[in-house]
């Protein structure tokens, strides 16, 4: 598995919503939740807006979000 790249919040709400069908549906101070449906199952994550999201982060966002990581490193 390569490296997850350090990106900012934006960038992977831009990533989410363009290539796995994400739609924010909300915002709470400097977070952002997302949703989907998969299999008729409501998929929902949180994304923080900062400059630069660790990487510890990102992995936990691409988790709850069922996410492969390799399918999201193909989309960057």
């Amino acid at each position: 598995m390569s490296k997850l790249p350090n990106l900012s919040g934006l960038a992977i709400i831009k990533i989410l919503t363009k290539n796995f069908g994400f739609v924010v549906v909300g915002q709470r101070g400097s977070h952002v939740k997302l949703r989907r449906y998969v299999n008729g199952r409501k998929v929902v994550t949180i994304v923080p807006l900062h400059r630069e999201v660790k990487t510890g982060t990102l992995i936990g966002i691409l988790d709850l979000g069922e996410v492969d990581r390799e399918e999201f490193m193909k989309s960057v």
